[in-house]
């Protein structure tokens, strides 16, 4: 599938429209080379208040940032676009295509868009740095309307919104370690998972991305906007799940990922097996 747009190049005085090399493809927006901006004017102030048929309507309205597979930038409008194809070829609505793929067979029981009052009284609370750069201070997401229980004003889009437990994260990554399967059931097949955790982005390119992953030589995974980061550490086996909700760490704080990484690390990987004699 392919999708037209309009490349806008500008300076002080003038702005021109031209359209680009070649249409928009699935793979530009699965690896975030599409050109695409991250949002448009109609998703503000939230991520979450437009339904994802209208959120990509407006893209196809906004001039791309850039010539499709000549850079790499994040954009919530890329994956929401994958979002929507999911939702034309399936002819099922974003969410429940995830919960009846994904989420109720792989168990993920605490994974949903929109949480009950129970789940939302989990909800681990956000917090931004104190007055002055000292200490903590509880905060919203802002990025999200409230109350997030409201399945009338949220939209599912995969952007942002979508809440989880550590639990069920795991799961999803210990299939993908897995080459697809989990418990003797299979979710994506043996070549889904190696494009998905294989690098795609253009070789001219720094970046190193697969399909909706951030990948390197022994790992593939995805940081959060508040902080959070998942990785799956595929040379020692494991799966690193770091669940925090801070929009910005005060201090040293900063370096706390980096410290839970390495207490992870040395607790649980297994000793390289000695070498054999000869």
């Amino acid at each position: 599938m392919r999708m037209p747009g309009i490349v806008a190049e500008k300076d002080a005085e003038h702005v021109l429209l031209r359209r680009p090399k070649h249409p928009i493809t699935i793979h530009n927006v699965l690896t975030h080379t599409s050109g695409l901006p991250f949002r448009s004017a109609l998703e503000a102030p939230t991520l979450d208040r437009l339904p994802l048929s209208v959120c990509v309507g407006s893209y196809a309205m906004t001039p791309l940032d850039f010539e499709p597979d000549s850079r790499y930038r994040y954009s919530n409008a890329g994956i929401n676009t994958a979002a929507r194809i999911v939702e034309v070829v399936s002819r099922v609505p974003f969410e429940e295509f995830l919960n009846q793929r994904l989420f109720e067979s792989l168990g993920m029981k605490d994974t949903t868009f929109w949480p009950s009052q129970a789940r939302a009284a989990r909800i681990a609370t956000s917090y931004k740095p104190g007055p002055g750069g000292q200490g903590l201070a509880a905060t919203t997401i802002d990025q999200l309307r409230y109350p997030l229980t409201d399945r009338q004003g949220r939209f599912p889009v995969p952007a942002g919104g979508l809440f989880s437990t550590a639990h069920d994260v795991a799961r999803f990554y210990r299939m993908l370690l897995n080459g697809g399967q989990l418990d003797g059931r299979r979710y994506l097949s043996e070549s889904a998972v190696r494009q998905m955790t294989s690098r795609q982005t253009p070789t001219g390119l720094k970046e190193s991305y697969g399909f909706g992953l951030a990948v390197g030589g022994d790992f593939f995974g995805h940081g959060g906007a508040y902080s959070t980061h998942t990785t799956a550490d595929t040379r020692r086996g494991l799966v690193l799940v770091w669940l925090v909700q801070h929009a910005g760490f005060p201090g040293q704080g900063g370096q706390a990922q980096a410290a839970f990484r390495k207490a992870a690390i040395d607790l649980f990987a297994q000793p390289a097996a000695p070498a054999a004699g000869k």
